[in-house]
């Protein structure tokens, strides 16, 4: 198959719309359900590619969750504490080690990553489609699936849940091409390989990175190799913990990180894991809920009548005071950007959720600044000497 037309673009007054090959080659896929659109193979060529480059660099299963275009979460395979798995919702399943890896992908951002599209760096077994048909997902793309895999999958979104099998030989032409208001677009591929090697210039009084941080520093930098530019990513113990991904601003890219990265690290606070919440309440519910509660709009959480919606009993109020006293606990968080930090008020923003490790490519005629800051908390930080960018 050389060509597939697909129902319509971006939107849907845009048409008509397809995907195929230039080079005369069949495409890579088979759709083995449903019926992927514009966006959906956007989000699972980026996402195959991550999770490829993960699991080679890592040697581990490696999973994606991506929402237009981006990843709202990337991880890989490593054991999860029955603290990861509660707030995760998966502390009820057998999970294998790529259920694992997606569980943790999906886990980091659950908000952002409502109606996502999964991807895989191994077969898809039982045990990860399991996890798949509970959750709000529009498709997955992996190397293969396995017989009872594919068969829950099919019983998803009332049959028409997107099924994407992807050669995992598959190696695209070393330049590609895009179209822009009519015009084309050349430049050779994004061929980069990502390893520990990127992170010996060490150009901090501290220059001890931990194995823990490499591999969150390789993570992190796969993962903002294919998020939308400018980026930000927080990664701590084999997973993207928050992605700051389309700001203009630097600044801005390591706030929205950070925020998510406070986020997921509050969530794994005691009040919040004993939240007295109804038996049958939806896991998106309760994703809003917890949100909510954790933000400082949780009074309208716990207002007089409504918190019964949610709750068996009212909860107690989760302090300002209480939530800075559990971040202060925050420690050896990792940071990649895709492109310098110009200023040291990055560098402020992410030591405030626990940032011991960054890898950046350097180049600002403010280093020196960003250094002193980085000398200021005892941060090791490695200069890549290579940007990141995608568009």
């Amino acid at each position: 198959m050389k060509e597939l037309e697909l129902k319509y673009g971006c939107n849907p007054n845009q048409k008509p719309s397809k995907i195929f090959t230039n080079d005369g080659r069949d495409l890579p896929i088979q759709v083995l359900n449903g019926k992927p659109g514009y966006i959906n193979f956007m989000d699972a060529f980026n996402s195959w590619q991550l999770v490829k480059e993960l699991k080679a660099a890592t040697g581990l299963p490696a999973a994606a969750s991506f929402k237009h275009v981006s990843p709202a979460g990337a991880a890989v395979a490593k054991p999860m504490s029955d603290t990861l798995k509660k707030i995760y919702f998966v502390d009820d399943l057998e999970l294998s080690p790529i259920a694992t890896a997606y569980a943790r992908a999906r886990g980091a951002d659950r908000m952002s990553s409502y109606g996502d599209w999964a991807a895989l760096s191994d077969v898809c077994d039982k045990e990860t489609a399991t996890l798949l048909a509970r959750e709000v997902s529009d498709g997955i793309i992996a190397p293969g699936y396995t017989d009872e895999a594919l068969e829950i999958l099919k019983t998803k979104r009332k049959g028409t849940y997107n099924v994407v099998q992807i050669d995992p030989d598959y190696k695209p032409e070393p330049i590609e091409h895009k179209d822009v208001f009519g015009i084309t677009f050349e430049q050779g591929r994004n061929e980069l390989k990502i390893d520990e090697e990127m992170l010996q210039n060490l150009v901090t009084e501290n220059k001890v990175l931990t194995e823990e941080a490499k591999l969150d520093l390789v993570i992190s930098l796969i993962t903002l190799k294919y998020t939308q530019s400018n980026s930000v990513c927080y990664a701590k113990d084999g997973q993207a913990i928050g992605i700051g991904a389309g700001q203009q601003s630097r600044i801005h890219c390591t706030r929205l990180a950070g925020n998510k990265a406070d986020i997921w690290y509050l969530r794994q606070h005691e009040k919040v894991l004993n939240l007295p919440f109804k038996p049958g309440i939806r896991r998106p519910d309760r994703d809003n809920t917890i949100d909510v509660y954790i933000s400082e709009e949780h009074d309208d959480v716990l207002r007089d009548g409504a918190w019964q919606q949610f709750f068996t009993e009212k909860p107690e109020v989760f302090t300002r005071e209480e939530k800075a006293a559990w971040l202060q606990t925050m420690k050896g968080v990792s940071v990649g950007s895709d492109a310098f930090f110009p200023f040291g008020d990055n560098i402020e923003r992410a030591h405030k959720s626990g940032v011991e490790f960054i890898a950046q490519p350097g180049g600002s005629i403010r280093d020196d600044n960003v250094i002193e800051t980085c000398n200021k908390y005892g941060i090791a930080m490695a200069f890549t000497g290579i940007r990141l960018f995608h568009h």
